[in-house]
């Protein structure tokens, strides 16, 4: 039952720059008898980026919420990714960006916002990885994602040795512009384009893409999701090596560290309103011609 149920709009305003379509979604939303409250999903957002929409910190509004809509980009959604896990609390996205591969409706079919009335709908679980970094036996840096973990090149384009283990025990070795970690969630980003493998989100798995790869015969692992695996660069010299999480703030790393990285305890939820498959998703966003129709 929707009875006391909170929802929470967060709207990127570089994205819905009127507000909008979070307007109109929280006029539909409160015609069901929805509490609803509006929040930045970004720090520091610029005075008047939401117009005339009251905004109240996120933080604390997700204490008390049942359900976060976005609206924005598949980016908006990977950046609340980690905070709405952590809060258990469950994700649905109005693509207001390019594909919006993750995002659940487009910004035409807001009126399916309704479809909450009864409360009544399919969470998807999402796998996320934790990562660490070691340094002289501490660690110096933590984060949670759900599409991947990248180490690459810096800005100064170099070839990087990486040494990948598995619990312990070597896996491969790798010469090129660096490697890609993926959930299968974000097996159709990134590790994608680097020409990794497609896997479906229920598969639950770690997908280990390398990027511009100077060993031919190596194109990806796919591994089950219980492993701990470790990267450490071999030899760089002093040219920068980088780890990014969801396409956040590149960390830079130093010779000897260690990026651990494993399943995370913690899941996203994503919300469904259609019975859309994944097959059916993918053929329509990633696929040649598969827009077509809405051009």
């Amino acid at each position: 039952m929707k009875e006391g149920k909170k929802i929470i709009l967060c709207p990127n305003p570089n994205r819905d720059r009127d507000m909008k379509a979070t307007v109109c979604a929280k006029t539909i939303l409160e015609e069901e008898g929805f509490s609803t409250v509006v929040c930045s999903p970004f720090r520091d957002q610029k005075e008047g980026a939401f117009g005339t929409l009251e905004v109240r910190p996120l933080l604390q509004e997700l204490r008390s919420a049942d359900l976060l809509i976005t609206f924005g980009g598949d980016g908006t959604i990977l950046h609340l990714a980690k905070l709405v896990a952590q809060n258990k609390v469950p994700i649905l996205g109005i693509n207001m960006g390019g594909l919006g591969f993750i995002a659940e409706l487009e910004l035409g079919e807001i009126e399916a916002l309704r479809q909450l009335k009864n409360w009544d709908f399919r969470m998807e679980p999402r796998m996320m990885l934790d990562v660490t970094v070691q340094r002289e036996g501490k660690i110096v840096y933590t984060n949670t994602g759900l599409n991947d973990a990248v180490i690459r090149e810096g800005p100064i384009s170099h070839v990087i040795h990486l040494r990948i283990e598995s619990d312990g025990k070597h896996l491969t070795d790798l010469a090129g512009d660096g490697v890609i970690i993926a959930t299968p969630t974000g097996s159709t980003a990134y590790s994608l384009s680097a020409g990794g493998p497609v896997v479906e989100p229920e598969a639950e798995a770690m997908v280990v893409s390398p990027i511009c790869s100077h060993n031919m015969r190596f194109s990806a692992y796919v591994l089950s999701p219980g492993h701990l695996l470790t990267v450490q660069t071999v030899r760089s010299g002093r040219k920068p090596v980088y780890l990014f999480v969801d396409e956040s703030r590149g960390f830079s790393l130093k010779p000897e560290d260690m990026v651990c990285i494993k399943r995370s305890k913690h899941i996203m939820k994503l919300v469904h309103l259609s019975e859309k498959s994944f097959s059916e998703i993918f053929a329509k966003k990633m696929l040649p011609g598969g827009q077509d129709d809405e051009k």
